[in-house]
This record gives C-alpha cells, sequence and structure tokens, in this order.
C-alpha cells in the first residue's frame, strides 16, 4: 500500500481501531538473540513464565534497538486528534502508558496472587523493578534461581505474588477488564461510521483478542477498511477483500517507516 494513500485513510476516518501484536514486544530482534531464547528455556524450565515480559523487556532495552520504541512514537503522531482505541497483546510497558488502550495479556505494571486467590493487585515498586533487573543480569550470565525473585507475599493466603499477565498459571484477569468495559462501550459506537481498522503485527496465540473480533468488526461496518500488516500472517478473508488490503512487511518497520 502507498503510504501516503494510508495516511489520506487515516485523515479520512472518523475512528480508528488499533490491534497491537506480539511484534511490539520486540520479537523480530529478541529471537536472533541466543541469550535471549536460553533465558526464555530457564524460565519456563524454573516454572516461572511469568517472568518472560519483564524479561522481553530487559533484554530489548539491552540490545538498544530503539525500533518499536519509535514505530509506537510514529503511531501516536498519527492518532494524534483521532477517536481511537488500541487493544494489545503484547505486555510492553512502553503501551501500557498510552491512553484509551487496553492489554488483556497484562504487562509488568501489577503483581498478583500465584495462587489466584486474591483480586489485590498492587503495582511493582522501582525497588522491585531494580531487582528484577539484577535478577536478569544473572539470567543472561547463566545464573538464576526462582529464590532471587522475591515481590512480597499475597496479604490473603501468603503465597508468593507474581506479575499480572497472561504467563501466570492463575492469570488474575481483574487488571485490564475496566479498560476491556470502556473499549467495548467504545467499539458499539463505531456502527456506521467511516472506520479503519489497523492490525499490526497480530500473530495466532491470541486470536481471539484481536485477529478474529477486528475481522467482524470491519465486516459488519459498512464503512469500515480494514489493513492487516504482518510479515507472514498478513492474508485477508474473502469476505473483507474488497474493503481492506493485506501488507506482507514487519509491522514494526512499517510502521516506523510511515
Amino acid at each position: 500500500m502507498d503510504r501516503e494513500f494510508f495516511r489520506d485513510k487515516i485523515e479520512q476516518s472518523e475512528m480508528v481501531l488499533v490491534g497491537l501484536g506480539e511484534d511490539f514486544d520486540g520479537m523480530t530482534t529478541l529471537r536472533r538473540r541466543a541469550d535471549y531464547v536460553r533465558g526464555c528455556e530457564r524460565l519456563k524450565a524454573e516454572g516461572v513464565s511469568w517472568l518472560i515480559p519483564a524479561w522481553n523487556e530487559y533484554c530489548l532495552e539491552q540490545s538498544g534497538e530503539h525500533a518499536v520504541e519509535e514505530a509506537l512514537d510514529k503511531l501516536d503522531n498519527l492518532l494524534e486528534g483521532k477517536n481511537h482505541y488500541t487493544v494489545s497483546v503484547a505486555t510492553n510497558s512502553r503501551i501500557a502508558r498510552g491512553t484509551r488502550t487496553v492489554m488483556p495479556c497484562g504487562s509488568v505494571f501489577r503483581k498478583q496472587c500465584s495462587a489466584g486467590c486474591s483480586d489485590i493487585l498492587p503495582e511493582v515498586s522501582e525497588e522491585e523493578r531494580e531487582l528484577l533487573g539484577d535478577v536478569f543480569h544473572g539470567l543472561s550470565m547463566g545464573s538464576f534461581t526462582e529464590e532471587s525473585v522475591s515481590l512480597g507475599v499475597c496479604p490473603d493466603c501468603g503465597a508468593p505474588l507474581i506479575l499480572n499477565n497472561v504467563y501466570a498459571e492463575y492469570y488474575n484477569e481483574n487488571g485490564y477488564l475496566d479498560s476491556w468495559k470502556l473499549y467495548m462501550k467504545w467499539l458499539q459506537g463505531t456502527l456506521n461510521h467511516r472506520l479503519l481498522v489497523l492490525e499490526l503485527g497480530v500473530g495466532m496465540q491470541f486470536p481471539t483478542v484481536i485477529r478474529w473480533p477486528f475481522e467482524k468488526t470491519a465486516f459488519f461496518n459498512r464503512k469500515a477498511f480494514f489493513c492487516r500488516v504482518n510479515e507472514k500472517l498478513y492474508q485477508l478473508t474473502k469476505e473483507l477483500a474488497e474493503k481492506g488490503c493485506g501488507i506482507s512487511e514487519d509491522a514494526v518497520a512499517w510502521l516506523a517507516g510511515l
């Protein structure tokens, strides 16, 4: 798609629905790093997969790669003044800073009871962020023990607190449900409005969050235009072929280049 054409689509739209996929956790960069892959395997083997979103951010910062940050800044500029909502299956904390954003997979900002017994979701403190940085430095050097991670205990049952994200065994979804209700209310108001549906780097890990609902939204809105950007999974359904486009590019690089 011609970039000028896409900018015109944004300008002409009354509302914009944005879906951000796993690419915005920096996966394109991280999967090429052997230390990152080894770290993920170690965390999974130790039964602490809930640390993976924080490990993603640590490794991305250490890499010195700023493509994701630049792409998200570009998105902010493009959406400035537009009536929009963003849904993300990425857990990148940079996304969480945006307004009108819902992150159903959680992030690194809140903690939950590891046993899932409590709806108390305290924020992760600055000291705890520094602790995780030290833990990940050790992990990158091949040294890690679950005991080195201490984020407090649940006030109700005394079980350890862990990061509140979808990788937790007993993921507490209350961390995003209020934002989800606001999103659902906003979505109801898109019908019969010129809606741009922009799906960026969304894979098939959580298709019921963005991929399939976005297709449904575009299908039922006669004034919608659907744009899917994905290096491999860019194809559109037959029903959307005439009211949208699929772009076979890395979504982060594509967005940064607009």
